[in-house]
């Protein structure tokens, strides 16, 4: 199987695009080149030689690789019978310095790092957005990621995580996602309006509310989605109206939040009229 599926996401709304690839392959090999970005991967399966810096990286399921931006790599299979798969994505090298401090970009001293933790929540993260891009879904979720990554890898300082004002950050940020639930405005110029960091501003309100933005956001249109579907209103209709991106967006928070569908609670509510 060769097999490659790339996603482009947006961080906010109308904010810079990041893409997103899933790659299966049994044979393919690339001929050398280099991205502007930072590539950061997961292998899924299989085992992958990645040529580099002079030397040789061979991943396994579960390994992330982090490649500098204009670095020349190649990739192949690591034997001749597995294959290989991972999940990636290219960073804007700009993503990888918020939260931190010094000077110039994280430098990762190794390309392969074992970190099971990091590397299930970015694989879990690109799963759901390549399937559903949602951009602030994508802007709460990936900058988080990249911070951590180059605090617990690199040679990047992490910055202070003390926020002064973390409880009036987190309420004016939830204030605005209420005020703008089907077109919310991005981190970054929620950020600059509060002249703060948005890797400070993810922090007080994942700190206040115990959640990050897209989370609350979407818990509160599902509640705004429970009052229009008691109307009687189709949940195709009331995904749209509360700002989900289409009724299977509905259906997979709605069923993690009340543990059943649009549909059924519909039903169940107007059979007890």
């Amino acid at each position: 199987m060769e097999q490659a599926l790339w996603t482009r996401a947006r961080l906010g709304r109308g904010g810079p695009a990041l893409d997103l690839l899933t790659a299966r392959f049994d044979q393919h090999v690339y001929a050398s080149h280099a991205h502007d970005e930072y590539t950061i991967g997961v292998c899924v399966d299989g085992s992958e030689i990645i040529d580099y810096r002079g030397g040789h990286i061979r991943t396994g399921p579960g390994s992330i690789v982090v490649l500098a931006p204009g670095e020349m790599h190649t990739g192949g299979p690591g034997n001749a019978t597995d294959g290989y798969a991972y999940r990636a994505l290219y960073a804007e090298p700009g993503l990888l310095t918020d939260g931190t401090v010094g000077h110039g970009l994280p430098h990762f001293r190794e390309p392969l790092l074992h970190d099971a933790e990091l590397a299930a929540a970015l694989r879990i993260t690109h799963t759901e957005l390549a399937a559903c891009p949602d951009p602030l879904e994508a802007e709460s979720r990936l900058p988080w990621l990249l911070t951590a990554l180059a605090r617990r890898h690199s040679t990047a300082r992490a910055a202070s995580d003390t926020i002064a004002g973390a409880d009036h950050i987190a309420r004016a940020v939830r204030d605005r996602l209420a005020d703008e639930v089907v077109e919310p405005p991005s981190l970054s110029a929620l950020a600059t309006d509060l002249g703060l960091s948005r890797y400070q501003l993810l922090r007080a309100f994942r700190t206040t509310m115990g959640i990050p933005p897209y989370a609350w956001l979407a818990q509160h249109r599902v509640n705004r989605a429970r009052g229009l579907l008691e109307s009687g209103l189709r949940p195709a209709e009331v995904a749209t109206l509360v700002g989900f991106a289409d009724q299977a967006h509905l259906t997979r928070w709605f069923r993690r939040v009340l543990g059943v569908t649009p549909a059924a609670y519909r039903n169940s509510v107007q059979d007890a009229v």
